[in-house]
């Protein structure tokens, strides 16, 4: 490693020469420095009440995406994820079509355990049964990124993996009309393009985009073609309240180039295996909101949107060291598999926020409801075609034809006590009642099934938090989670799993003890430990039946415990020495110690049983660590940034290697990254981004279902260049 850090400085010395290319700086350049600066130095959490929520107590995390610090035209979210300790981020693209996050030992795939929201409603496709985020917003169009950990679970749903909130930008409320674009291109002819306008007329004010994205994909047989759209219409109807229309869609079709055994990823990681095989969600998020102050005091605000749309994939299913040739008997290559969802949901919520006196200190509380109703129309393993284009059509019907149905109710209270004017305690409870039903055929339809399930449970969380007069804030939080099991749990769409009929859902808490603050305008921190107890935790084992066949188990594994420190820090290298500075290059570290560890739990492998106690839980890295130097003065921003993630399991058993790639450990991996944004003549900018600057061979998964299986190969080293413009 000691080389790459060399390298890192010199790198870091060659992009911070942008700076003999700033001009000299006029007054309204200093303006344009302060705006900045006054950014960068905003709090790194959220504060103790936002809207009509509360957030005092609670370990959470504010980032803004910045040109020149992300790689926004790709979505690069190990960048934007690089200031909050302990993301762990699966590369499924380079061109970021997925979200694909997890932390403290939640499963990643499609941010399947994280409660992940745009201007804080859902995006995830079924909060309950099948809750993957298929939903994509480009990165250009965020203005914050808001985390909550576990102890979102009270507000905002029982997920371990806590709350995410896009925050989309707003358009300038001093102008008429305004326009912003930028047109990025790249490697592996990569194109995207942002294009947005926004505004305030009278009452009325809007703000809407369209971003397209496509390209080749660093691996043959891996295009792809992204679209986004928005807008977003708000009437302020008086000084105290505000009602808006919002409208988001987004959909893409990619060619998935398929999973490698270690063998041939060995061999060649930027192989494909697979040619005919598509992948294709569409989702759409019609959204009203509501905001009233009835006064200084007492505040409401009512959400409610619809989420509809559909995921559809058509590929040839088999282990990678299948190859997809043409079938000698057939005469022709073997007819796909074709898998098709489609979603119908409505989520209505409700948020009361009330500021009270009691004794001579001002208190809080808030109160909320939540009803959420969704359908899944679930239609797997048809017999498609033997084509090699996008093509849904069918042979045979579906195998697998199922309707999905989750109803619920939700009810919340928080209340922040000022015990005193630097100590507070917020106690807060939540309840759920969940009714989900299943029926319909599977089994090639030859095996009818019905299910429902009731289940009514309660949160209970407390959050505790002292405020030094240097500005700093010591915090403690324990929150209760839940999660029920998925759809996908009795319903495999791969031949690989098993599934245990007995599995049950999963419960467990989250606890927080921390410490953040700055010391002046020149070292920020926030540093924590943390203990996740996870029961009943859902996965996949790998099992040997008694003919020597290994196979994907899908239970409930045990309990687990992760346990560890989070820790950030940033410092201003050039304010330190001088507070005025007109130019900064800030040094920032985020780092993460997870020690996942099941703490019971057994499998019976050809007979024998054998315990899972101190197998470290699947996906669950034990160091996190993502360093980066900006640089910054009124006109460039620029950062290095390297990211390292341990070795992980991907099953419950640590198995080392497989034949077929699907499971295994997940080596070490290093990548640096590389931003870079110069702004000209006020309105115009340039910016240019390496991702894998020093083309690192790594992957961050393998995987026994779509788009594998295998080992899914990371994108080698990639460029764009963007030329954009705001009016």
């Amino acid at each position: 490693m000691n080389n790459y850090y060399k390298i890192f400085l010199v790198a870091l010395l060659v992009s911070s020469s942008g700076y003999l290319f700033a001009q000299q700086k006029s007054i309204k350049d200093t303006l344009q420095l302060d705006s900045v600066i006054i950014k960068e130095n905003r709090l790194k959490h959220l504060p103790n009440v936002t809207g009509v929520y509360i957030f005092a107590g609670k370990k959470t995390n504010l980032v803004y995406p910045d040109a020149g610090k992300i790689n926004l035209a790709n979505n690069t979210a190990r960048m934007a994820m690089a200031k909050i300790p302990g993301v762990n981020v699966w590369e499924m693209d380079g061109a970021g079509l997925q979200m694909n996050i997890g932390t403290r030992g939640t499963d990643p795939h499609r941010s399947i355990e994280v409660n992940i929201r745009q201007n804080g409603y859902n995006t995830n496709s079924d909060v309950f049964g099948y809750p993957e985020n298929h939903y994509n917003v480009p990165f250009q169009a965020i203005s914050e990124i808001q985390y909550v950990r576990g102890s979102a679970a009270l507000q905002f749903g029982s997920q371990f993996g806590g709350m995410m909130n896009f925050k989309i930008k707003e358009g300038d409320s001093t102008k008429v009309f305004g326009f912003e674009t930028e047109q990025t291109g790249g490697s592996n002819r990569f194109f995207n393009s942002y294009n947005a306008i926004g505004g305030k007329v009278g009452k009325i004010s809007y703000y809407a985009f369209y971003s397209a994205r496509s390209g080749d994909g660093w691996r043959p047989d891996a295009a792809f073609n992204y679209r986004a759209y928005y807008a977003n219409i708000r009437y302020q109807f008086n000084s105290r309240g505000s009602i808006a229309l919002q409208f988001s869609r987004s959909d893409y079709r990619q060619q998935i180039a398929g999973g490698l055994t270690d063998a041939q990823f060995s061999a060649n990681n930027r192989q494909s295996t697979r040619f005919r095989n598509f992948f294709n969600p569409e989702i759409n998020i019609p959204a009203l909101l509501f905001n009233y102050a009835f006064n200084s005091n007492t505040r409401l605000e009512v959400t409610s949107h619809v989420l509809f749309g559909q995921r559809n994939s058509v590929q040839f299913i088999n282990t990678p060291n299948i190859a997809d040739t043409v079938n000698t008997s057939l005469k022709t290559y073997n007819p796909r598999q074709v898998d098709r969802d489609y979603y119908a949901g409505f989520t209505t919520e409700a948020s009361l926020l009330h500021t009270y006196k009691l004794g001579n200190l001002n208190s809080t509380f808030i109160t909320g409801l939540r009803y959420f109703e969704e359908t899944t129309k679930r239609k797997q393993k048809g017999i498609g075609t033997i084509g090699s284009d996008f093509d849904l059509s069918l042979v045979k019907p579906y195998g697998i034809d199922l309707k999905l149905h989750s109803l619920n109710y939700a009810a919340f209270a928080e209340n922040i006590f000022q015990i005193t004017p630097a100590f507070t305690v917020t106690p807060g409870v939540r309840y759920e009642v969940i009714k989900t039903t299943t029926s319909g055929v599977i089994n090639n339809a030859n095996y009818s099934i019905g299910y429902k399930g009731n289940r009514n449970y309660p949160l209970f969380g407390t959050g505790l938090q002292y405020q030094f007069n240097n500005g700093s804030q010591l915090y403690v939080n324990i929150s209760q989670a839940y999660r029920p099991y998925l759809y996908a749990a009795v319903t495999p769409a791969d031949q690989l799993t098993i599934i245990d009929p007995n599995i049950k859902d999963s419960r467990g808490y989250d606890i927080d003890l921390g410490y953040r603050g700055r010391i002046s305008t020149f070292f920020n921190y926030d540093i924590n430990g943390f203990y996740v107890y996870y029961g009943n935790r859902a996965g996949t084992l790998t099992q040997t039946d008694a003919n020597n066949v290994a196979h994907l188990f899908a239970t409930n594994i045990g309990n687990a415990v992760a346990k560890g420190v989070e820790a950030y820090t940033e410092v201003s290298l050039l304010r330190s020495f001088n507070e005025h500075s007109g130019s900064d290059i800030r040094l920032f570290n985020s780092l993460a110690y997870t020690h996942g560890r099941y703490t019971s739990g057994s499998i019976n492998q050809s007979g024998k049983n054998i315990s899972l106690k101190n197998n470290q839980t699947e996906n669950t890295p034990d160091w996190i660590n993502r360093t980066g130097l900006t640089f910054l003065n009124g006109h460039v921003s620029s950062t290095l940034q390297l990211s390292y993630t341990s070795k992980s399991f991907s099953d419950a058993t640590n198995t080392v290697a497989n034949p077929i790639g699907a499971t295994g450990i997940v080596p070490a991996y290093h990548v640096f990254d590389w931003a870079f944004n110069y702004t000209f003549l006020r309105n115009y900018h340039i910016n240019a981004n390496v991702n894998n600057l020093f083309n690192a061979k790594y992957f961050t998964r393998r995987i026994n279902m779509y788009p594998g299986p295998g080992i899914l190969p990371a994108d080698g080293r990639t460029f764009n260049i963007g030329f954009g413009l705001k009016l």
